[in-house]
């Protein structure tokens, strides 16, 4: 072979060489970053071209699937009361892809998941549909309805949990959508009518806003009071005098309500003295708020599995700072998820359970292919101090603020705590109306709840409180979780 030809072969040579690097460059080592690519049409197209799998609550599907008519999209998502369960499941889209639930688990729904290999390889040798699994939750259908409805029209959040394991019974969040109206191909009006609506109804309030907590928050503050040794007694008096100073300052902590000097811990948390919870927050101390704070779940996100903002306790605040923090101002600020847990650990004795709201994942033959099971998360609180708190709770119910939030049932007691969060720039803006509360029978605490009013529809500012927007609506929840436990 003359000289000119070999260069010629060697050049060639090298180009097969380069094709075949690149080849299989992108069948080994991209493959699944391809596969997985957003701009992969074939990816999106494979995932409706089956019926997904549904999600299920107390035994029936909330969401199911239907023949879109499309080119290219066989199936399309739709949902049951899917406002109501938004915040839950999220939406799946044929061209927005998908969120919460519908997106964390969107493996099992559309039967893709590694652990679903041998339903696949079965379906192929009996000609059966490829069929997606299940997602099996932990939510209680009634205390779901109770929560949404009792929101209605107004703007605000509901979390429910079972204390003692920790299982989410309930999660609104209102505004709200229905996941349906953006489920097919050719719904970019009403996509882009809720992203860009001001309400923000695709918001999960419950787990992605964080709010001023006001006085629901005096319960990690008496907590830490209990812990820290600085009260033995909560009976008797603070030596906290009307019109305290805070620290670092001339100013006096306001009270909105008479009696407040030398109060007790269990009375100044019935009638919400901010000067006694103000006071105690500057003698525990900023390291030892921040701790009991962080033990409940503060300053760190949550994943239930559905990822929750990380509810924040200042850690590096003054003095000053310390002791409005402790009573739920400064820049303390809380998801309602976060103040459902806080709850659900002192209705538990102190025993704070990892939240959850995926009981098992199930194939489509029903088997299961994984069962969550309950898991500790922390121990803020003694037993001992715990039921020091639930009898101070107790009372705000039976003889403070909280008497909407009593459920009336034999043998079942109710604590809570209200709040009504100021906000904004002088505190110009409506006030958030809380509400926090945990019913309790002879078993045990089958459940706790958040509930934040962001915005009463009709309701003057100063008809705004936690104890007459919230409590309604927690009481609600609590007797639903209560009846249909029998």
């Amino acid at each position: 072979m003359n000289k000119p030809l070999r260069r010629v072969a060697i050049f060639c040579g090298l180009l097969v060489l380069a094709l075949l690097l690149r080849d299989n460059w992108l069948q080994f080592v991209r493959a699944d970053e391809l596969n997985s690519h957003a701009d992969n049409k074939r990816v999106q197209i494979e995932r409706y071209a089956t019926e997904r799998g549904n999600i299920i609550v107390d035994g029936k599907p909330i969401t199911g699937s239907v023949d879109s008519g499309g080119t290219y999209y066989k199936y399309k998502r739709t949902y049951v009361n899917g406002p109501m369960w938004a915040p839950v499941t999220g939406y799946a889209s044929q061209v927005y892809d998908a969120n919460f639930i519908e997106k964390i688990e969107d493996g099992i729904l559309t039967g893709n998941d590694d652990r679903l290999f041998f339903d696949r390889t079965l379906a192929m040798f009996t000609g059966e549909k490829k069929k997606g699994g299940d997602v099996v939750t932990t939510l209680n259908g009634a205390a779901q309805k109770a929560a949404f409805e009792g929101l209605g029209r107004n703007t605000g959040a509901v979390v429910a949990i079972e204390p003692s394991t920790g299982k989410i019974l309930a999660m609104a969040s209102t505004p709200s959508y229905d996941p349906a109206t953006i489920a097919g191909s050719n719904d970019e009006k009403a996509w882009v009518a809720l992203t860009e609506s001001k309400a923000k109804p695709m918001q999960n309030r419950a787990l992605r806003e964080i709010y001023p907590p006001g006085s629901v928050f005096k319960v990690v503050t008496a907590a830490a009071a209990l812990e820290s040794g600085k009260v033995k007694d909560i009976d008797a008096a603070t030596d906290t005098p009307e019109g305290w100073k805070i620290p670092l300052s001339n100013l006096p902590m306001k009270n909105h309500s008479g009696g407040c000097a030398d109060a007790s811990l269990n009375e100044a948390l019935r009638i919400s003295c901010n000067s006694v919870f103000a006071k105690l927050g500057d003698e525990v101390g900023v390291d030892k708020m921040t701790e009991m704070a962080e033990k409940f779940g503060f300053n760190a996100e949550q994943f239930v599995p559905v990822r929750s903002a990380a509810s924040v306790f200042d850690k590096k605040a003054d003095r000053g700072g310390n002791a409005q923090a402790s009573i739920g101002q400064f820049n303390t600020a809380t998801t309602p998820l976060q103040m459902a847990m806080v709850t659900a650990a002192i209705a538990n004795d102190g025993k704070l359970m990892k939240p959850y709201m995926i009981d098992q994942l199930r194939a489509p033959n029903l088997d299961v292919i994984k069962q969550n099971e309950p898991e500790e998360m922390s121990r803020p609180v003694s037993p001992e101090n715990a039921q020091k708190l639930q009898a101070m709770m107790e009372n705000v119910v039976s003889k403070g603020t909280g008497a909407k939030a009593d459920v009336h049932m034999s043998g079942v007691r109710v604590g809570g705590k209200t709040g009504t969060a100021q906000h904004g720039e002088k505190n110009a803006k409506r006030p958030y109306a809380w509400f926090i509360s945990y019913a309790k029978t002879d078993q045990g605490s089958p459940v706790a709840v958040a509930v934040i009013v962001e915005d009463a529809e009709g309701v003057g500012r100063e008809d705004i409180s936690g104890g007459g927007l919230a409590a309604p609506i927690a009481k609600a929840v609590m007797k639903a979780v209560l009846k249909s436990r029998g």
